[in-house]
């Protein structure tokens, strides 16, 4: 049953196995052990799995075998570095993230409630997990819907549905039959899971639960696996990337040497410490000092970090899809005016309105508010005579009020049904018509306001006489006074927001619930001009591949239900869009869950926030902006690091493989190449602290392996050329025992290595742009402990030797020369390169 709001309700009934008398306790028994395999359950990963998955990353896998061979090397402290840094990323990011990894038990938890069933023809209380297929349940004010039901009675009711289908105002429930393709928002003989009873009472038939309800569908996607984030997908490739080459060279490096005559252990010794070499062992940790530095910078923009991936993720992102509704507009019903029946302004419809608000003794709901916050009335000596309540038949209600002697009715609501009460209409000077003479006029302007993204209501009056209380046979033969307009107004500002978010690469989609032309109009306010629109029905007609081609040049969704949203975030992705989802309800949470960024605010239901990678303390667009340039500016920071080591430790190790032929020694130990690496990478640990141009973070970024392998050859071989230069002064020039040429070739390597950090970090000339001063500080102390080494103890036990000052100034004269040539070739690289390189 799968439409069964399209069913009569004796057929529902009778495919459930039921009756209006409910089913017995035995039957209901049976029901219950049989419906486990329909239960909502998670079906993710546990805590185990979840830790676990933290350390399946190539790059772990690399570091893993890294430190087995640091161990083989005898270099124990190396290893002991290296696993501590791959345990620790891996805890914290187990730390971050196992809280996301109980939405799904927050969400179970929103419906642990009791319901009241029919059971042997009797009212019974039981837990709500216990409700079958088939029961009656019976709701009342307050009551939270214990599964998927189909009306079979009801007075007066209406559900509040805002966390599942996005609306605003309470939903009219009532009996009735509607057609198959009916959506989600629109099935008005349907109650949903999880929704609650604003007012009125029902009976109605338990047909879906647990997790076949609307409720549980989300549940179940929010069970699956979290799809991979953009930037997990590029710390993935790159890895993979570097697996290729290191094995590559490994290999090609072993088998030259070996056939060389060198011994194979030696031969095997160097060209693994080369492979140790060449990945870059701090990566991991620069990654996660990078991530906690930028959460804490957010955090002061009130952004909170769940999930410290999504920061990369966050400034890579391209498109945010929001919806409308406390996004784009505040989120609270507003009287925009009050119109006689020719448009015109008309305070007389502005005081029965107030009359009708001020004396409605049903529900509290958001349009009597609007009407009473709108202007306020002196009401004194008017006094309550009855009240007709709203039902769904005549959707108005009616209150009838004395004062000074005079008693009269007034009616507000659906404008066609208070137009049924009326015979005559009354304008702004007093005239009165025949209501047939200007319908057609009143027909077209709530035509025009309806297109122009307002909501209308209509205002009538009567002389009620001497009769005691009102009835609804008193609706009629009533005066037609005009409209009641309410809107949802645009934030302050937000035009100004949405403009900086296009201006910082960021396309801004509406994902909405309501119609295209409120949509439309809402979004023309806000300054989003684009032609395209695509609504939920067209959506439901179209392949996935359709829908992949068009959404990029869509900008507003309309009409959206929401197992739809899911599906346009997935098509956004396929089209090559890194996407951030903003979403604060139930129906959100598998889109949220989908997302590359799932952003929820701090007001969100509980599944939502807990389903989101990152919570924003107000709901704001403008929040968003400041968080966007935080995460770029770690995105930024660790490609630096990424774009350094990969291109200094390839150069090295691309020299040392070129000469080790060469010469009959090997160019330097596996200890000190080890020794080299963990000094190089000493700097680059104040990267996350480091400044970023700002032309940095004006675009989104992403990983691009094709980029870094290009910087990687072109800066590699860059250093490669000045450590041949290297070599021939040290061999030709100066004669250089073995022992002096790794000491010098050492000291010009890492001290070249560390200044060079401080010319590639920046787009710009080197002196142009000011470095942190951490990372400052601490090149300066890695040059200073490179020169001494070699006279000190350790640096002997390391096979180095203290060098002749002559030796010294020649290389000096090198790192000077290599300095000079980085940012010529820095200029040039960057002159052909996309802007947003880095």
């Amino acid at each position: 049953m799968a439409d069964f709001w399209s069913l009569d309700a004796a057929d529902v009934l009778r495919r459930t196995g039921s009756d209006r008398r409910g089913l017995t306790g035995e039957e209901a028994r049976r029901r219950l052990a049989l419906r486990g395999g329909r239960a909502i359950r998670r079906s993710g990963q546990g805590r185990l799995g979840l830790l676990f998955s933290q350390f399946k990353s190539p790059i772990i896998l690399i570091l893993a075998v890294a430190a087995c061979m640091s161990a083989s090397l005898g270099q124990l402290t190396d290893a002991l570095i290296i696993l501590t840094i791959v345990l620790g990323s891996g805890l914290l990011g187990f730390w971050q993230e196992r809280g996301a990894a109980d939405a799904v038990e927050t969400l179970l938890a929103r419906v642990r409630i009791k319901a009241a069933v029919l059971r042997d023809g009797s009212e019974a209380e039981i837990p709500a997990e216990e409700v079958v297929t088939g029961d009656l349940v019976v709701l009342n004010a307050g009551d939270v819907v214990p599964a998927d039901c189909l009306v079979l009675e009801s007075t007066d009711l209406h559900l509040d549905e805002a966390t599942l289908t996005g609306e605003t105002f309470p939903v009219e429930k009532a009996t009735g039959r509607l057609p198959e393709g009916t959506a989600l928002g629109r099935r008005s003989n349907c109650l949903f899971m999880g929704t609650h009873v604003v007012s009125g009472c029902a009976k109605a038939l338990a047909v879906h639960i647990g997790a076949e309800t609307e409720f549980g569908r989300v549940s179940g996607r929010m069970g699956r696996e979290r799809p991979e984030a953009e930037f997990e997908r590029g710390v993935r490739r790159f890895g993979y990337f570097l697996m290729q080459l290191t094995l590559i060279l490994v290999l090609v490096i072993f088998a030259v040497n070996v056939a060389l005559g060198r011994p194979a252990l030696d031969a095997l010794l160097f060209s693994t410490a080369l492979a140790v070499g060449l990945t870059p062992q701090l990566l991991p940790a620069i990654v996660g000092v990078n991530l906690a530095h930028g959460a804490r910078e957010m955090a002061k923009q009130k952004v909170i970090v769940k999930r410290l991936a999504s920061i990369e993720s966050f400034g890579s992102m391209n498109v945010l899809c929001s919806d409308k509704t406390g996004t784009l507009t505040e989120g609270v019903v507003r009287l925009q005016g009050a119109l006689d029946f020719a448009g015109r302004p008309s305070q007389k419809v502005l005081l029965h309105a107030f009359i009708n608000a001020s004396f409605e003794a049903g529900f509290s709901n958001p349009i009597d508010e609007a009407v009473r916050a709108h202007r306020s009335f002196d009401l004194t000596g008017f006094r309550k005579l009855g009240e007709v309540p709203y039902d769904f038949v005549r959707k108005r209600l009616s209150v009838a009020v004395e004062r000074d002697g005079r008693r009269f009715l007034v009616t507000k609501g659906a404008l066609a049904n208070v137009l049924e009460a009326c015979t005559r209409a009354e304008g702004v000077g007093g005239e009165v018509v025949e209501l047939a003479s200007v319908r057609p006029e009143v027909e077209r302007r709530y035509a025009e306001l309806g297109g122009g993204g307002f909501r209308a209501l209509g205002v009538a009056y009567r002389d009620f006489g001497t009769e005691s209380r009102p009835t609804r046979s008193h609706e009629a033969d009533m005066t037609f006074l005009g409209f009641l307009v309410l809107h949802d107004p645009p934030k302050t500002g937000i035009d100004a927001t949405i403009r900086e978010l296009g201006r910082l690469g960021i396309a801004l989609k509406v994902i909405t619930g309501d119609n295209r032309l409120v949509a439309a109009t809402v979004s023309k306010l806000v300054g989003l001009t684009g032609p395209g629109i695509l609504t939920g029905p067209e959506i439901a007609r179209m392949s996935d591949a359709a829908l992949t081609r068009r959404v990029s040049e869509v900008e507003i969704f309309a009409e959206i239900e929401p197992n739809q949203k899911e599906r346009i975030l997935l098509a956004l992705k396929k089209a090559g869009n890194v996407v951030g989802y903003l979403g604060d309800g139930i129906n959100d949470a598998s889109a949220l869950h989908a997302a590359d960024v799932g952003i929820s605010v701090d007001s969100a239901v509980d599944v939502a926030k807990e389903a989101a990678d990152i919570v924003l303390l107000e709901k704001d667009l403008g929040v968003l902006v400041e968080g966007v340039r935080e995460g770029r500016v770690a995105f930024a920071n660790t490609l630096k690091y990424v774009y350094m080591a990969t291109s200094a430790n390839f150069g090295n190790m691309l020299s040392m493989a070129g000469l080790s032929p060469l010469i009959s020694f090997l160019p330097l130990l596996p200890k000190q190449i080890l020794f080299m690496n963990l000094l190089t990478d000493l700097p680059e640990m104040a990267i996350a602290t480091d400044g970023v141009d700002p032309e940095l973070t004006e675009q989104p970024r992403r990983w691009d392996v094709g980029d870094i392998r290009d910087f990687m050859v072109v800066f590699g071989a860059l250093s490669s050329l000045f450590d041949f230069a290297t070599f021939g002064v040290l061999l030709l020039a100066l004669r250089a025992a073995p022992g002096e040429f790794r000491t010098g070739w050492f000291v010009e390597s890492v001290i070249s290595a560390s200044l060079i950090v401080l010319v590639i970090r920046t787009r710009r000339p080197f002196f142009a742009s000011r470095p942190g001063r951490t990372l400052l500080a601490s090149t300066a102390v890695v040059g200073l402990v490179t020169l001494a080494l070699p006279y000190t103890s350790p640096g002997r036990a390391l096979g180095f030797q203290a060098l002749p000052v002559g030796f010294l100034l020649a290389m000096g004269a090198i790192v000077a020369s290599y300095v000079a040539a980085t940012e010529l070739a820095k200029r040039a690289f960057y002159g052909r390169r996309r802007p947003h390189a880095p």
